[in-house]
């Protein structure tokens, strides 16, 4: 299992989860773990079609999976995933 590492603006819909231990060979099928136990996820996640949202960026073992595999990239027990949505915003 894949440690995922879930942003505060994302933990309510992960059940308020820091955390998660999630099961999948590649970053693609952990994130579709995630959505599978945490609906509320899918949306914030991913497209209609099933793909990773182009402002969610995600980061295996603190590498950019868009410069590895994308969501092919391998994931073992002993990596760590961590999603971040792009914040955009600010008082000018």
């Amino acid at each position: 299992m894949s440690t995922v590492r879930i942003p505060p603006v994302l933990r309510a819909a992960a059940g308020n989860q820091k955390q998660l231990a999630v099961t999948g060979e590649t970053v693609g099928a952990v994130i579709n773990t995630l959505v599978i136990d945490y609906p509320g996820l899918r949306d914030q996640l991913l497209t209609p079609d099933g793909v990773l949202n182009r402002f969610v960026n995600v980061y295996l073992n603190n590498e950019d999976v868009r410069y590895l595999g994308e969501l092919e990239t391998p994931a073992g027990e002993r990596d760590t995933i961590v999603i971040l949505p792009a914040m955009a915003g600010g008082a000018p």
